[in-house]
């Protein structure tokens, strides 16, 4: 099990960038694939990336060539980097960690264990 913490949410302007940070603690860091969801209020928790421990990493549709995620096993940490943002981004970003396999269970939050707590960003238009 690891715990996790995110951080590096706002408010920001369309357009703008924001880093999420992601501090884990626990066992074993480097083994999880690592991934960020969000959610909105009355929708269902949607897969934003992924990167696996081997470093390979995986994108929604709709921030590809926006996002980049990256990660430091050294610090065990996992980030977030959202670029050319957009009011549709609004959500609050959850960390995860898990062993989901490779392909479409990498969309599936079932497949995470572990969870932060959730950091908000909101982008104004």
């Amino acid at each position: 099990q690891v715990q996790l913490v995110e951080s590096g949410g706002g408010l920001v302007q369309a357009g703008d960038s924001l880093r999420l940070s992601c501090a884990a603690t626990g066992r074993a860091f480097s083994a999880y694939t690592m991934a960020w969801f969000r959610q909105t209020p009355g929708k269902d928790r949607e897969f934003v990336a992924a990167i696996t421990r081997q470093g390979t990493t995986y994108f929604a549709d709709s921030v590809k060539g926006r996002f980049t995620i990256s990660r430091d096993n050294t610090k065990a940490t996992v980030y977030l980097q959202l670029n050319s943002l957009k009011p549709e981004d609004t959500a609050v970003y959850y960390c995860s960690a898990g062993f989901p396999g490779v392909g479409a269970s990498m969309w599936n939050k079932a497949n995470y264990d572990n969870w932060g707590q959730g950091t908000q960003v909101t982008v104004s238009s």
